[in-house]
Order: C-alpha cells, then structure tokens, then sequence
C-alpha cells in the first residue's frame, strides 16, 4: 500500500493494481464492520441491559441481606449468652422447670382438644406447633427474656 493512496479518514486505500490487497483490505473492513454492528447491537439492547442490571441488583442485595443476617444472628447469640451469664442459676433451673410444665400442660391440652376440636381448628394447630418446632431456639431466647423480665419486674415490685 503507497502511503499517498490515503483517504481523508485515514483508511488506506488499495493499490488497485493488486486485487490480492484488495481483497484483504475487503475481508479487514468487513470484520472492523461485523464488531461494530455487533457492539452497536449490544447498545441498543436496552432489554439485556436491563436484565444484567437487574441481576448485578439482586446479586449484590443478596449479599447485603446474607450479611445483615449473619450480623443479626451474631448479636442474638452475644445476647443470649449475656443473659444467661446474668441470669442466676436458681433463676435459670426454675424457667427450665417452669418450660417442662408447659411443655407437659401444653401437650396435654393438645390431646384434648385434639379430640373436641374441629377439623379446621386441628389443622391450624398443627401448623402453629410446626412453626414452634422450626423456630425453638428464638422461642425459647424469648421465653427466657420474658420470664427474666417479670421476675425482676416482681422483685422490684416487693420492694
């Protein structure tokens, strides 16, 4: 290719003298054109851009939720653990007691109601006790903060 066979674009031009360079200069120009209409394409593909931004979003809130969760469960494990360091030991066997009982009375009004309740009423019931099964160790977190609670509430009360 002679340097003064220039455009003003800066594209070489064929000597058109050798039809090998020019078909090489034909095949270079329509690979350059091929990548541009495809980069051109992925612009205006407004819909695929979307989606990548809405998975990029999703993503990256997941992370933040995994995060919180894990923040949040670290606390509930600190708390717990500073409430049973807290919490005298008397305290501690007489809510365990006190939870044996309505363990025993709860399963017990479970029984008979069992078989004086409806259909409907049964069903519900086993879902709530499927809930308590799933979710124990709040349950218990929470039954352990209210009944520290109440007894410092009482003995405060008495004085």
């Amino acid at each position: 290719m002679k340097e003064e066979s220039r455009t003003n674009i800066g594209t070489p031009v064929p000597d058109a003298s050798d039809p090998e360079e020019l078909h090489e200069q034909v095949e270079r120009t329509r690979d350059e054109l091929g990548r541009t209409v495809e980069a051109l394409a992925a612009k205006a593909d407004v819909k695929a851009q979307a989606k990548e931004k809405t998975a990029a979003a999703k993503e990256q809130a997941s992370e933040k939720v995994a995060l919180a969760a894990d923040q949040l469960r670290g606390k509930a494990e600190q708390a717990t653990r500073l409430v049973k360091d807290k919490t005298p030991d008397p305290l501690l066997e007489r809510t365990a007691q006190a939870a044996a009982q309505v363990r025993d009375t709860a399963s017990k009004a479970g029984q008979y109601a069992a078989g004086k309740a409806p259909e409907p009423v049964r069903e519900k019931a086993g879902q709530a006790a499927s809930f308590a099964r799933t979710n124990r160790g709040p349950l218990i977190v929470s039954g352990t903060l209210l009944a520290a609670f109440l007894l410092v509430r009482r003995a405060r009360g008495r004085r």
